[in-house]
C-alpha cells in the first residue's frame, strides 16, 4: 500500500470487532456499528490548513478513537480504510 495523505489528513484501518454477541448470535456486517477504534496507517505532513498551522499529533501505528461517522471509506488492495482529518481523532489509546 502506498497512500500519502495530504495536509492534516490521516488514513486509519478499523480494528476488527467481534461479530458475535455475548449471547452467541452472529451479527451481519450491515447490523454492526462502524468501529471507533482504529490503527493509523498513514499521516499527512500537517502545515497550514484553513489559515492555521497544524502540527500532526499522531504517528503510524498509533491506536486511536475516531468520531463515529467521520471520514471517507475506501478500499486499496482489498483492504478497507478510512481517511479522516486529524481533528476527527478523539484520543490516542495507550
Amino acid at each position: 500500500m502506498n497512500i500519502k495523505p495530504l495536509f492534516d489528513k490521516v488514513v486509519v484501518e478499523a480494528v476488527t470487532v467481534e461479530e458475535k454477541t455475548k449471547s452467541g448470535f452472529y451479527l451481519p456486517s450491515s447490523a454492526q456499528e462502524k468501529p471507533q477504534t482504529c490503527v493509523v496507517v498513514a499521516v499527512g505532513p500537517g502545515g497550514v490548513v484553513d489559515g492555521k498551522d497544524v502540527t500532526m499529533q499522531v504517528k503510524i501505528g498509533d491506536k486511536v478513537l475516531c468520531a463515529k461517522y467521520a471520514g471517507t471509506d475506501f478500499k486499496v488492495d482489498g483492504k478497507e480504510f478510512t481517511i479522516i482529518r486529524q481533528s476527527d481523532i478523539l484520543a490516542i489509546v495507550e
